[in-house]
């Protein structure tokens, strides 16, 4: 067995999913560790410090910590945005957002529940002459936005702020986007360990049925859009049809259900009417 596998069975002993990924996203930044403070370096030949960092980190992934909070980063879009355990790790479906709203201009857009800030901060990359709003209830949230707001060259174009959906939003939006928490209560002890126990339970935790957030976002969309404007929320895999129900409920049309790369149902989109 060479090095690299004795590390990577050490994390398939852990029960950690994709062992192989995992590590060599942990030994990149050990790697990188070590050449910061030593000086450049092969990659295939560490420093002691960059073994050490690489000790530490395949230690704290057996124990169920998210990858990116040991590295400190996830990327996501085109971007690599700083993660800690006060915001919801980036996941790739989550780009399905991204790519949605981009595909019609927008001028203002609304990210309700904003955590690390990454799809604002995204679409934004992808439309120079757009202005933004990132919205959360945690301060130490906003905090992990507004750093990866100025990393990615347009913490001119946002405005971050601490509010309860919409109770502190003011004007009106060419686009709303939401990842809100849609984790039923029956559903959050199924959680992995590593999402469970390390990620923000705010930003999971959707009340009894999942849909608490829902509620709360088609109620106040239709006076926070533009006429026309679009409503796009990422969603549970099983929640289309109750999501779907209340946006309509709530006079918005033109609905319709985009799947993930996996073919789950990822993103209900929503219109405003003219």
């Amino acid at each position: 067995m060479t090095g690299q596998d004795s590390w990577i069975a050490r994390l398939r002993a852990a029960g950690v999913p994709d062992a192989a990924g995992d590590f060599r996203r942990i030994f990149r930044w050990a790697c990188d560790m070590g050449m910061t403070a030593s000086g450049p370096q092969m990659r295939d030949a560490p420093s002691a410090l960059a073994l050490r960092m690489l000790e530490i980190g395949v230690s704290e992934r057996e124990r169920g910590r998210p990858v990116s909070q040991i590295v400190g980063k996830r990327d996501f879009w085109k971007g690599a945005f700083k993660v800690t355990r006060d915001v919801l790790d980036p996941r790739p479906e989550t780009e399905l957002l991204v790519e949605l709203g981009v595909q019609e201009p927008f001028g203002r857009i609304l990210d309700l529940g904003t955590g690390s800030g990454c799809v604002v901060i995204s679409l934004l990359m992808e439309c120079p002459k757009a202005l933004g709003v990132g919205t959360d209830i945690s301060e130490k949230a906003l905090l992990i936005a507004e750093e990866n707001a100025e990393s990615m060259g347009v913490a001119e174009r946002v405005t971050l702020s601490v509010s309860d959906w919409y109770d502190d939003v003011g004007g009106r939006y060419d686009l709303i986007v939401s990842n809100p928490p849609y984790i039923a209560a029956n559903e959050f002890k199924d959680l992995r360990p590593e999402i469970r126990c390390h990620e923000p339970r705010v930003a999971l935790a959707g009340g009894i049925d999942g849909l608490s957030a829902y509620r709360a976002i088609a109620a106040g969309a239709r006076n926070h859009l533009t006429p026309g404007g679009r409503l796009l929320v990422e969603i549970g895999s099983t929640q289309a049809d109750g999501v779907r129900s209340l946006m309509a409920d709530a006079g918005l049309e033109s609905l319709a259900v985009h799947a993930d790369l996996d073919g789950r149902d990822r993103v209900v989109a929503a219109r405003n009417p003219a």
